[in-house]
């Protein structure tokens, strides 16, 4: 049985002049301490003293928080949710926190500065044992780290050797502009433990499932990154997790364990939901 919804969060968007605040900031400090600011408004849009003006408009508002010394002007529009985010070589930059507004403004700048460079956009990448991620899997299976494996937070894990190659490909290439350089399995962060486990011989039961909608965590839950058009140019083949993950003795069960992680996260973005082809339809 699917866990009950947690409370929608609302999307945090920036306007023109915000933008513009938000890349003189240089201080890593004052980047999280807005970031904690933006998840207290997103849980509670209204916790913001209304500012007194024109009742014709959306009621501006002011968040103060003295410890951290954060002040920020907003307003609420009627769209307070946005919780799944998919998007190709053509799409530009939407940020939905402080850090990720750092991230795109570095990407606008070099390609106005550097019109001839790659930027290359890549999703959760996962080695032979030594990522983050799997760190993270055996711990938790372990019981030496306290935590979950989201099953809403959706990426498009890629292998490092895949990922490696690809940059060099384009490196030593006349390449230019925008690429996406992720798997094209479509995978939660639980599902993708579960392939993980069943790989190192690990009982995927052991790994703690939640959800992290149910948190005060910002960002985009379900971000997708369409690779097709880069797949297309590459001689390199970005395999999805599934296949750089599975070994063939315990595939089946592996498919198993993530069809059931995945049709429960299906089931709570059906309306939005986009499938990405297989591998091999991008081949």
């Amino acid at each position: 049985m699917a866990p009950p919804h947690g409370p929608r969060r609302a999307r945090i968007a920036f306007s023109d002049s915000a933008a513009k605040q938000l890349e003189n900031i240089t201080s890593e400090a004052e980047i999280h301490a807005l970031d904690r600011a933006l998840v207290v408004i997103s849980v509670d849009p209204d916790i913001g003293d209304p500012i007194p003006g024109d009742t014709t408009g959306p009621q501006l508002r002011q968040y103060a928080d003295e410890v951290e010394a954060v002040r920020v002007l907003y307003f609420v529009t009627a769209l307070r949710t946005v919780d799944h985010v998919h998007y190709d070589e053509t799409a530009l930059p939407d940020p939905v926190t402080p850090y990720g507004a750092v991230k795109a403004a570095a990407e606008t700048a070099v390609r106005l500065l550097h019109p001839a460079s790659v930027v290359a956009r890549t999703s959760l990448i996962i080695g032979d044992g030594r990522s983050a991620h799997e760190r993270v899997v055996h711990e938790l299976a372990g019981g030496a780290r306290e935590g979950a494996l989201f099953t809403d937070d959706i990426r498009c894990p890629v292998h490092v050797a895949d990922l490696a190659a690809a940059l060099w490909e384009l490196a030593v290439s006349d390449a230019a502009g925008v690429f996406h350089l992720a798997g094209c399995d479509a995978l939660s962060r639980y599902a993708l433990g579960v392939l993980i486990a069943r790989r190192d011989g690990v009982d995927p039961s052991l790994l703690p499932a939640g959800r992290r909608a149910d948190t005060h965590l910002l960002g985009a839950l379900d971000v997708r990154l369409n690779s097709q058009a880069t797949q297309r140019r590459l001689s390199i083949r970005l395999r999805g997790a599934r296949e750089f993950l599975g070994a063939a003795t315990a595939a089946a069960d592996a498919d198993t364990d993530v069809m059931h992680a995945d049709a429960e996260i299906f089931d709570q973005v059906r309306p939005q939901a986009e499938i990405l082809p297989n591998c091999e339809d991008i081949v």
